[in-house]
């Protein structure tokens, strides 16, 4: 039983079966390897290209190595002189500056500043020699008033044209009538006018453009509007009545003759000349205020006299604006010069009906005094504030040292001012007084020079600007202000 048992256990192979299960396995096998080989080939190909990634780099990099040694060992002289001037040249470009020579500049800079030294030193050797109190003067005179020596100077003429010297071109009786036509025309029924400079000009008709050509050639002897004892005149051109168009001249900075030549042309048909009147205007031009009006020419008839069919010039005076005169008080000053010990001492006496200038009806006044030399100022003082008076005392002298060689040469700008306590300190008045001015203040000023060592007295009516100057003789010296409101 155990024997049947055990065969019947064993299962028989059938040959068919086996031959299956062989075949199986072998296709397994063939799946598996033929995967494999895939991903070797591909590592191979990847392998080989970082190789070759790897031997293109090194290969860059020595012959990057070789050029930089040969270039550095067996390279050309001429080379790098042309690299380095092209790079210079570059960097000029760039900075926009010229080629420049360092070395010899800065040589003869050197040598010119070491000149300007010892000039500067050899013209300080000479002050001991002068006493220790005018020092002061002579240095602060010098400071401010150091002007070039070869300054070179011309006189300025108008080009002279050819159609002047036709007969009865120019008539001087025209002038004649023409002036006296416009002071009366200006004066009459008002206050006296004054004149402040003349104007030069011309006047022709134009029939093939239908147009009045007025010429404006310069003027002279213009007043002075600004604190630096110029002007900047510039003027306006009407054809009266019509004042819608009218023309302007350029201005001419610190200029008191200023040489204009432009031409302006009015289109006005002939026959209209006859109800018309031609008028100049001269102004000074200022940048941070109101222009100031210098004066006024005008020019009525323009057919009266002449058909104006050749050009006519004219040279007209400038008649001034009316002024109205405000009467601003009195200060009575003392001058007294020591010539030995070149001492000049203004004393301030009093002042009486002054302006009042406080809501009180009173003032705070104070007088301040300004020493000019050639028309800088080398010196200020000023006496005590009196307090709520109009009528102030004050009895103080003002000592300035002026040496003797330099007393014709200055001149002093009184100035009356009230003092207030928040705000700003406003001019009530001043005055002038030396040789260089017009009036009262020149005769105080001489008379004091021929009495030396003794006081001299006046009353002084106080102005809002000072009247006038007589201009100095040397060509070197500079215009004297004539305004005391600008500055204080």
């Amino acid at each position: 039983m155990g024997l049947v048992k055990a065969a019947a256990a064993v299962t028989p192979v059938l040959p068919s079966e086996e031959h299956n299960y062989s075949d199986t396995g072998s296709e397994t096998d063939e799946s598996d390897w033929s995967g494999i080989l895939t991903y070797q080939i591909l590592g191979v190909i990847f392998l080989t290209a970082m190789a070759l990634v790897l031997l293109a780099a090194v290969s860059y990099q020595c012959a990057a190595t070789w050029k930089w040694i040969r270039d550095k060992t067996c390279g050309d002289p001429s080379e790098g002189e042309s690299s380095v001037t092209k790079q210079q040249a570059a960097i000029r470009i760039s900075h926009s500056l010229p080629d420049l020579q360092t070395e010899p500049l800065t040589q003869e800079y050197v040598q010119e500043h070491k000149d300007v030294v010892a000039k500067k030193v050899l013209r300080q050797t000479t002050l001991p020699i002068v006493p220790t109190r005018h020092q002061t003067f002579q240095r602060q005179l010098s400071h401010r008033l150091e002007m070039p020596s070869n300054v070179q100077f011309s006189i300025c003429t108008l080009e002279h044209r050819s159609d002047s010297s036709i007969v009865g071109l120019i008539k001087p009786e025209l002038y004649k009538k023409d002036l006296v036509r416009q002071s009366s025309a200006d004066s009459s029924g008002g206050p006296e006018m004054e004149y402040c400079g003349k104007l030069h000009f011309s006047l022709r008709y134009d029939k093939d453009v239908e147009g009045l050509v007025v010429k404006v050639f310069e003027g002279r002897d213009l007043p002075i509007k600004d604190s630096t004892g110029s002007s900047d005149p510039y003027i306006k051109l009407y054809l009266l009545p019509d004042r819608k168009k009218k023309f302007q001249t350029k201005v001419h900075r610190k200029n008191l003759n200023p040489v204009f030549n432009e031409t302006f042309i009015f289109s006005v048909p002939y026959e209209e000349l006859r109800q018309r009147y031609l008028q100049f205007s001269v102004y000074d031009f200022d940048r941070f205020s109101r222009h100031d009006l210098i004066g006024h020419v005008v020019l009525k008839g323009l057919l009266d006299t002449t058909d104006l069919q050749q050009e006519i010039e004219y040279t007209m005076n400038i008649l001034c604006p009316p002024q109205e005169k405000v009467d601003l008080g009195e200060l009575m000053l003392s001058l007294c010069y020591l010539p030995t010990a070149g001492r000049l001492t203004i004393t301030i006496i009093k002042g009486r009906s002054l302006k009042a200038m406080d809501i009180t009806g009173k003032s705070d006044p104070y007088v301040k005094v300004y020493l000019l030399c050639q028309g800088k100022r080398i010196k200020k003082k000023k006496t005590s504030v009196k307090k709520n008076t109009l009528s102030p005392v004050y009895n103080e002298a003002l000592v300035f040292d002026v040496p003797a060689e330099n007393i014709e040469e200055v001149s002093l700008i009184v100035k009356v001012i009230d003092y207030d306590r928040i705000g700003s300190n406003e001019l009530m008045g001043c005055t002038a007084i030396g040789s260089s001015f017009i009036g009262i203040g020149k005769d105080h000023w001489l008379e004091m020079l021929d009495n030396p060592r003794r006081p001299v007295a006046q009353w002084y009516p106080l102005l809002e600007s000072i009247p006038g100057h007589i201009p100095a003789a040397s060509n070197d010296s500079t215009t004297i202000s004539l305004s005391c409101l600008n500055s204080r």
